[in-house]
């Protein structure tokens, strides 16, 4: 698919366009699933015909920004989320620690046994 035979309503900011598809090919480079079956096997060509296909839309002006905020306030609710859960178990795990300090400290007194 060449760029230039784009339609004119998908290229109306060529710079708008080509900054969307690197940052598209970014996130499918860290792991993101296409959200088409393309023949491409090049990450920017696929996030070009997810564009163009209209899977992924350009926003510009407020609603990019709100857009973003939202995206950060989503990661730091996960990274928020992440933290009570570990906070809630401390205890449990410093049990499981002691468990198999324990259990490692006899297969070492084991070992040393059966060596003499």
């Amino acid at each position: 698919m060449d760029l230039i035979s784009l339609p004119a309503e998908k290229t109306e900011n060529r710079f708008r366009l080509t900054i969307a598809a690197i940052k598209r090919a970014r996130a499918l480079r860290r792991g993101a699933l296409p959200l088409i079956k393309s023949k491409a096997k090049k990450m920017t060509s696929i996030a070009f015909e997810e564009i163009v296909t209209g899977h992924i839309n350009i926003l510009s002006g407020a609603d990019a920004v709100k857009a973003e905020e939202k995206a950060k306030s989503l990661t730091h609710q996960s990274m928020m989320d992440e933290a009570k859960q570990k906070a809630s178990f401390p205890e449990e795990m410093t049990k499981i620690e002691k468990d198999l300090q324990v259990y490692l400290r006899d297969k070492a007194e084991t070992a040393d046994e059966d060596t003499t």
